[in-house]
Formats: structure tokens, C-alpha cells, sequence
């Protein structure tokens, strides 16, 4: 990190990132560690949380553009996650906060089951090379850990720009029993609270579409 982002981490992480309990490796979440939202926020909210959120561009507009809803990134990049807590501080997003970790153990351990009323994931590791195609993060496992902390009726919103990724993702979601579809046609219509960073201008400079895909939680039986 920078000698900004490293201060930034000392001084911005007690207000900003939750302290979640380590299992063994340095960026997982203890089981049965689960956090109360109303204490981590301080009040009763709609909650969103977005995976991989890079340097914060994104939920930190959305979270200075929403103070009504609380926002949560989740990200493994330590030097992202400092220059998300310098952007939110200037901006006053006291709405946000930030955890470390791997975003299936925050979504098993860390967050409620059913807490989650949007999550978003934009522009995921395409791991477009054929021999790392199986490391990407939309599979029927992420789908239905993901499921686990929606609320019935809640919103998984993905974005990418990589076509065979995208069509992975339509065809992962297509199949996974706790969802249905909230869009007409092949793709989902742009998120319009999705703010443009400069990722996205320059996948679409390079002539790659933007492909959006959004499904709603089913009701648990």
C-alpha cells in the first residue's frame, strides 16, 4: 500500500471495518462468528453489500447517494479497501462499512441468514484463460450460499464484461432453484445506480459489452 492508504488503515479502519474472528487463513471468517447489523450500523436498515469492490468507486457513490441504506464491501485487496475508507471519509458515508475477507465464508459465517436485501457483483476476476475458468466466482455453490443471505425477495445484481463469463453466469442462475429471473429478454437493462467507473468505460473503450443479469430471491418455503 501507499504511505496514504497505510495511514488510511491505521486511522479510517476502527470506524470502517468490521473485525471479523479468523478461521486459518488470514482473510477467511471463524465459523459461527456472525455479526448483528443493527449494532455493526447502529440502526434498522435495508442492507446491500457488494463483492469485490475494488477501490470503492462504486458502493461508495451508491452509499453517499442512499444515507437511507446501509452498505457493506467486501473485499480481499487491503490496498482497495484503504482507498475505499479514504473516498468515504471525504464523501461522509457514514453508511458504510468495509470487511476483509473471502465472500462466500461472509456470506456463510458472517452475515445473517436472510439479512441481505441486494447484493451486487460487478466485473468479477473473468479468470479468462480456459485453465482458470474454474476459479470464477458465479457457480451453483456461490448461487447458493448467496441465496442463504437474501431475503426473500432480495436481489442478486451481476455485471461483466466478458461475454462467455456472462453466459456462464445466465446459465449458473438460470439453473439454481432459489431464484427467478427479474428481467424480460436475454439481458437484464444497465443498473442505473451502478456508477460508471473508469473499469467499465474501458472495458466498453475496448469494444467489450456490458451484459447485466439481476434475479430476485425466491420466498423460502
Amino acid at each position: 500500500m501507499s504511505e496514504a492508504q497505510e495511514r488510511a488503515w491505521v486511522e479510517l479502519a476502527p470506524r470502517y471495518v468490521i473485525d471479523a474472528p479468523r478461521d486459518s487463513a488470514a482473510t477467511s471468517i471463524l465459523p459461527g462468528s456472525t455479526i448483528d447489523p443493527v449494532a455493526v450500523w447502529g440502526r434498522e436498515a435495508p442492507l446491500v453489500a457488494e463483492i469485490g469492490s475494488g477501490q470503492g468507486h462504486a458502493i461508495v457513490h451508491a452509499a453517499t447517494s442512499d444515507p437511507a441504506t446501509d452498505f457493506l464491501a467486501i473485499e480481499v485487496f487491503r490496498a482497495g479497501l484503504a482507498r475505499t475508507m479514504l473516498d468515504a471519509e471525504r464523501a461522509g458515508a457514514e453508511n458504510l462499512r468495509l470487511v476483509e475477507a473471502n465472500a462466500p465464508e461472509v456470506l456463510q459465517h458472517l452475515l445473517p441468514e436472510a439479512s441481505v436485501d441486494e447484493l451486487w457483483v460487478f466485473f468479477p476476476d473473468p479468470w479468462h484463460k480456459k485453465k482458470h475458468t474454474k476459479r470464477r466466482l458465479v457457480t451453483p455453490e456461490f448461487a447458493a450460499i448467496a441465496a442463504r443471505a437474501l431475503k426473500d425477495g432480495g436481489m442478486l445484481r451481476l455485471a461483466t464484461d466478458w461475454e462467455d463469463y456472462a453466459l456462464q453466469m445466465r446459465a449458473v442462475m438460470g439453473s439454481a432453484p432459489d431464484y427467478v429471473p427479474a428481467f424480460d429478454g436475454d439481458w437484464a437493462p444497465r443498473f442505473d445506480r451502478r456508477a460508471l467507473t473508469a473499469f467499465e468505460r474501458k472495458g466498453a473503450r475496448v469494444g467489450r459489452d456490458i451484459r447485466d443479469l439481476s434475479y430476485r430471491r425466491a420466498d423460502r418455503t
